[in-house]
């Protein structure tokens, strides 16, 4: 008998349940060999995935990787988009300003305080647009001197300021220079005024990229209180900066109301600084309110800082030696580390 005929009489011989048996092993056998010959076939555990809402880590990026002089994020740095933001309550709520890597609070007229704010062109706005946009003052130059000549952004100026503006090492965009300006819908003049940051960088190119300003991040130093609430306050203006831990940043209150955005929910950071400052006014005697000098920020000189992060409060110093240099943050005798990620700087008159 042939080695085919005995097999098949083996088989036969066989009961029923020992057939079923034999045929679920060989199936069996057979899955797992084509399992196996597919190339990646091995099922292995998917990487896991961070919590939702997790903060980012301090120090996000391996040693040689490219990271932003102003967030510590990953990334090459690109060219600078400083717009100033209005923030009366009729103004609010603003747009963009969730998309910006540094956010100044700054007083003006009334004791009521506007933003400036400064954009890297690799991560603009998600809707490319930003506002509403309001016109400039005096202390924004000395803030801008450090980050290079760059575009800025601005609804227009006093009269008696304009020539300033000119000569200033910045390039100008108020719409008397720049088209990439629209009105909103939702708001009546003047806080509806918006800018196109897309169209402002095709119009002038050559703003300065992204550089040291004295920001330095990392790991948070030893020390420091817990803060899980911080607020700061200008005259006639109130910040309010609360931790949330899930999130991992500080999220924004101003003058008891939370700070939204129509972009992007509430307005929060990972950093937050509340400069100390020695308010004045205006140097050069403006006045944006008639028969009221105009208040200045000065923020050449040194004083002290809170820095806010991770929960905690560091009660720290800041210095500025010249309008040509960057403004370093100390802790306990140490440059303080910022968490990676938004930074907002409060000049809060001391």
């Amino acid at each position: 008998m042939s080695g085919l005929g005995r097999a098949v009489a083996r088989w036969t011989s066989l009961s029923l349940a020992a057939r079923v048996a034999t045929l679920s092993v060989l199936v069996i056998a057979a899955v797992i060999g084509v399992v196996l010959a597919i190339p990646g076939g091995r099922s292995s555990p998917p990487a896991p995935s961070p919590p939702v809402g997790a903060p980012p880590p301090s120090s996000p990026t391996q040693p040689g990787t490219p990271t932003s002089p102003l967030t510590g994020l990953p990334g090459q740095a690109g060219r600078i988009l400083a717009v100033k933001i209005d923030n009366i309550v009729n103004a609010r709520p603003q747009t963009g300003v969730n998309s910006a890597d540094v956010v100044y609070a700054i007083e003006v007229e009334g004791g009521l305080s506007r933003f400036l704010a400064v954009y890297d062109a690799n991560h603009l706005p998600p809707g490319d647009a930003i506002g509403p946009v309001r016109s400039a003052r005096e202390s924004d130059l000395p803030i801008l001197q450090q980050y290079g000549k760059v575009d800025f952004v601005y609804s227009g100026a006093l009269s008696r300021f304009l020539p300033v503006l000119a000569a200033a090492n910045v390039f100008n965009c108020s719409p008397q220079q720049a088209g990439s300006f629209f009105r909103g819908q939702n708001n009546v003049p003047p806080y509806n005024e918006y800018t196109v940051p897309s169209g402002i960088l095709r119009q002038f190119p050559d703003s300065a990229p992204a550089q040291d300003i004295g920001f330095r991040f990392g790991d948070a130093p030893a020390g420091g209180v817990p803060a899980a609430s911080y607020a700061a306050r200008m005259p006639a203006a109130s910040f309010t900066f609360t931790w949330s831990a899930a999130r991992g940043k500080y999220l924004v209150a101003m003058d008891g109301a939370p700070a939204r955005s129509t972009d992007a929910g509430q307005m929060g950071a990972p950093t937050i600084v509340v400069q100390k400052v020695a308010e004045t006014t205006s140097p050069r005697g403006f006045m944006d309110t008639p028969g009221e000098l105009s208040p200045y920020a000065p923020t050449v000189g040194g004083g002290e800082a809170i820095v806010l992060r991770d929960g905690k409060a560091y009660d720290g110093t800041w210095s500025r030696p010249d309008a040509g240099s960057g403004t370093t943050f100390s802790y306990a005798g140490q440059r303080m580390n910022f968490h990676a990620g938004q930074v907002w700087i409060v000049l809060e008159p001391k």
